[in-house]
Parts: structure tokens; sequence; C-alpha cells
């Protein structure tokens, strides 16, 4: 057999046949274990989330809070201890592919002068707990003046409950303002959210650089803001159900962006940075117009 070449239709049902299964079958199971795989790749960045916060949390509790759909607790056990959670894991732990062989996208920011808004955008999923149960908090955030442009707020950790919904925000927020995002480089820490084939298909789409984290702690801005976030916001609004959640959300990124000082950026507010910014640039371009 020549790799690439279809398989005909009469040589199909031989192997189905010395499978003893049917073709609907066959595909059912081949269905399942791709969503099993997916999520798995989706579970590793919370599971060393988790155990960062809780650090002598057993993987059982874990489970209990993660709830993952595809996977039983045995197996979830078994994929964490694979992946050294019986014991604290170090953070130095560095990886090229994740653990499902999926291989990850350079680190196109290691070094990058940040000059401009709509340069690098960086993106991260977080766990916010609500009764005892966990809902995903997904932010991207343009580095330049740590503007939030995409969020959402969702009760599973699939890509179209999360990396999918804030992507297409950013992209509509910033597309308002700049008119295009041809050329953002999207850096993330990898996650499996950022590997699904839908997110890829709208980075391509948009001509957006994906990027990827060397390390899964290499994603420090957006990690500050996630604990931003939940620490000055959510946590002491007192968000006690999901659809307080969704109602409080865009009011704390709302003051985040146009309201609250950050020392990274003279205590100017997000929005009043990137204006400055913006306001400097049109200044320049009269500038260079008056010469003439």
């Amino acid at each position: 057999m020549v790799l690439g070449r279809t398989i005909p239709i009469e040589n199909q049902n031989v192997c189905y046949g010395i499978l003893n299964t049917s073709k609907q079958s066959f595909h059912q199971k081949l269905n399942r274990h791709l969503r099993i795989q997916e999520e798995m790749g989706y579970l590793l960045p919370m599971v060393r989330e988790v155990r960062d916060d809780h650090p002598k949390m057993s993987v059982r509790k874990i489970y209990r809070m993660i709830r993952p759909k595809t996977i039983g607790r045995d197996r979830f056990e078994a994929f964490c201890f694979e992946h050294g959670f019986q014991v604290i894991v170090s953070k130095n732990y560095r990886r090229t592919t994740n653990s499902l062989g999926v291989t990850r996208f350079p680190n196109l920011v290691t070094g990058l002068k940040i000059s401009r808004p709509n340069q690098v955008w960086v993106s991260d999923i977080t766990y916010f707990e609500l009764a005892g149960k966990w809902c995903y908090l997904t932010f991207i955030i343009d580095i330049y003046a740590r503007t939030i442009i995409g969020f959402t707020a969702s009760r599973e950790l699939c890509a179209e409950q999360t990396s999918l919904p804030a992507l297409k925000m950013a992209i509509r927020f910033r597309k308002s303002s700049y008119h295009k995002v041809t050329g953002v480089i999207f850096h993330s820490d990898g996650g499996g959210q950022y590997h699904s084939k839908e997110f890829l298909k709208l980075t391509r789409m948009n001509y957006i650089k994906n990027s990827t984290a060397y390390d899964v702690y290499e994603n420090p801005i957006a990690e500050r803001v996630n604990g931003i976030m939940k620490n000055e916001y959510l946590i002491p609004y007192g968000v006690d159900s999901f659809e307080s959640l969704q109602k409080l959300l865009p009011k704390a990124v709302s003051l985040y962006n146009y309201v609250r000082p950050h020392g990274s950026l003279l205590f100017d507010a997000p929005s009043v940075f990137e204006n400055k910014f913006n306001k400097n640039k049109r200044n320049r371009i009269q500038k260079k117009v008056n010469v003439y």
C-alpha cells in the first residue's frame, strides 16, 4: 500500500471483517478515541495549574473537580501518574511537543521588542471555582498595553467554549480599531485548545502567526492577568453562580481595561496607554504629510 492513497472500498470491507466489526461501529470507536485524545490534550495544563495552587491535592480530588467528559476516574488517574502528578512537578519541566505528540509552534516572542499594539497577543485559560464546581476563564491580552481584547467564561474546557470564542471576539475588537490583524503573533502555552482544527483554521484565515512557550510557565503576563481578574474583581464581587459570572465578567474586564492603573504602564489604564500610542502615531504621520 502506498501512503496517501485511499484504500479501495472492497479492501476496507475486508479490514472490517478481519476486525469483526461493522463500518459504523469502527468509525464510532475511532471518533470516540479522537475525542478522548483531544480532551487529554486539554487536561494537562489544567491539572498542572490545579496542582500549583493545591500542591497536596490528590489526583482523585482533581478528577472530581475537573469532571472530564470522555474519560473515567481510573484512566484519568493513570494519565496524571504518567505525567508525574503523584508528586509535585518541577517548574523546570520542558517539552517541545505535548503529551499527544502534537508538534508545538516555535516561540516567536523570545527577545522580541514590543513596540506597538496589535503586535503580540497572549492567552491562557484558568479555572474558577463556584460552589465546589469548576468553570473556566479564557483571556486574550494584547501585550503592548496589557489590554484584554477577548474573553469568555465556560463550563467546559473544549476549544469551542474557550479559545475559539475568545479569539473571535479579539479579532472583531481589533479589526474595529485597527481594521486588520494580519501578522499578529498569537502566543500561548500550547494547550490543546490552541491546537484545535477550528482554532487553527481561524488563525490561518486571518494571517495570525501561532507561537508557543517552550516552558509551560513562560506566559507570565497572561498568568498575571488571570490572577488580577480573579483576585481583584470576581472573587471580591462574590460571584456565586455561572450566571452571575457571565454577567459580571464583562464589567470586570471593562474596569480593568479603562480604569485600573498599571504600574508597568506608568500608572495609566491599558486603554489610556494605547490611546497615547495611537495619538503619537497620528501626529507622526501628520508631520510626514506636512513635509510635502
